[in-house]
C-alpha cells in the first residue's frame, strides 16, 4: 500500500444484525502511525465496527478499506499484519506465560527459532520475564493484559486494534499500560482503541470520534473536541443536602444541575465563584476544573444510563 493511503478508511459504514442496525453508515480515516480512538457508552456500535475493521465480521453495507485492502477479499493477508486485542482475554490456561507466546506464533508460519527470539523480546516489553515459566491462571488482571497485548505483537503488526484495553484494571496496571502502548505508537505502530474511560482517549488517542446510538456524533483531537464542545473551565458548586441550587444561569455559558451539584460551564471559574458569592450564594465546597473529555462525553452522549 501507498505510505499516504490510510490505514483503514471506511465510508458509509454499515452493520446489521437482523432488523437491529448497530453501526449506522459512519465514514472513518485512520492515518498511519496515528492512536485513534473510538469512544462511547455501552451499545453506541465501538466493537461492531472493531470487528469489522478485524475482518472477522463482514459489513452489511458501505465501503471499508484496511491497510489497502478489501476485508471480504483479503482478509487472511489483512489478518495476517494486524494485531488483535480482544476485549476479554482468551489466553491458553494451560501454557506457561512464553508458551503463550510461542504457540500463537507459530499461527502465522513463523520458524520456531523465531518465535523463539521474538517471545523473548515480548516478555521483556510486557514487564513478564520473571514470570515466563508461570502458568497464566497465577498472574494478576494486569499480567494477564499485558500477556495479551504481548501476544498481539508476534507477527510484527503494522495495526494494532485493541478493544476495551484496560477495562477492570487498578489505576497502576492501566498507566503502566498506557506506558507500553505509548512505546508502541513510538515505534511506528499504528493503534485503534475502544475505550468508555475518558481519561484513557485523552492520554492515548490523537485523534478520535464519540460514538452514540450507532453513529458518529463528534470527531477531533482531544483538545479540539474540549474547545468546540465545552468551556476552559468548569465550576463545580455544592449546596446543603436537600437545599435545591439557586437559578445560576446568569452566571455561565451553560449550567447543568445534578442530585448532589451544579456545574457551571465558564472560561473562568474564579472569577465566575466570585460573582456567585458576591450575589449572596452561599455552596457548602466550590471546586475549579479544567474541562475535560468526560464534559464533552456526557453533552454528547447524555447522562442516563444505556443498557
Amino acid at each position: 500500500m501507498d505510505h499516504d493511503e490510510p490505514m483503514v478508511q471506511a465510508k458509509a459504514l454499515v452493520k446489521r444484525f437482523g432488523e437491529f442496525e448497530a453501526v449506522r453508515g459512519i465514514d472513518v480515516q485512520v492515518k498511519r502511525g496515528e492512536a485513534f480512538g473510538f469512544l462511547g457508552p455501552n451499545g453506541a456500535g465501538k466493537s461492531s465496527t472493531m470487528r469489522m475493521i478485524a475482518t472477522v465480521s463482514p459489513r452489511s453495507d458501505g465501503d471499508l478499506k484496511v491497510l489497502g485492502m478489501d476485508p471480504s477479499v483479503d482478509g487472511p493477508k489483512i489478518r495476517a499484519r494486524l494485531g488483535v486485542v480482544p476485549q476479554q482475554d482468551n489466553l491458553d490456561t494451560e501454557l506457561t506465560v512464553r508458551q503463550n507466546l510461542q504457540v500463537y506464533g507459530r499461527y502465522f508460519g513463523l520458524s520456531r527459532a523465531h518465535v523463539k527470539e521474538k517471545a523473548g523480546e515480548l516478555l521483556e516489553f510486557a514487564q513478564l520475564s520473571d514470570r515466563e515459566n508461570a502458568e497464566v491462571e497465577a498472574l494478576s488482571g494486569g499480567m494477564k493484559r499485558r500477556l495479551t497485548i504481548a501476544r498481539s505483537l508476534v507477527n510484527d503488526p503494522e495495526l494494532l486494534l485493541l478493544d476495551e484495553p484496560t477495562t477492570g484494571l487498578d489505576p497502576q496496571a492501566r498507566h503502566l499500560l498506557w506506558d507500553r502502548l505509548f512505546r508502541l505508537k513510538a515505534n511506528g505502530v499504528t493503534l485503534i482503541i475502544t475505550t468508555h474511560y475518558m481519561d484513557e482517549a485523552e492520554q492515548l488517542c490523537d485523534r478520535l470520534v464519540v460514538m452514540d446510538n450507532g453513529r458518529i456524533v463528534a470527531e477531533g483531537s482531544p483538545s479540539g473536541l474540549i474547545a468546540k464542545y465545552s468551556t476552559r473551565e468548569v465550576l463545580e458548586l455544592r449546596f446543603p443536602p436537600g437545599e435545591a441550587a439557586p437559578d445560576l444561569s446568569r452566571f455561565a455559558e451553560r449550567v447543568e444541575v445534578l442530585a448532589d451539584r451544579a456545574l457551571l460551564y465558564t472560561p473562568q471559574g474564579e472569577a465566575t465563584l466570585e460573582r456567585v458569592h458576591a450575589e449572596g450564594h452561599r455552596p457548602v465546597s466550590s471546586l475549579v476544573r479544567r474541562s475535560s473529555l468526560e464534559d464533552v462525553f456526557l453533552r454528547l452522549t447524555g447522562r442516563s444510563l444505556v443498557e
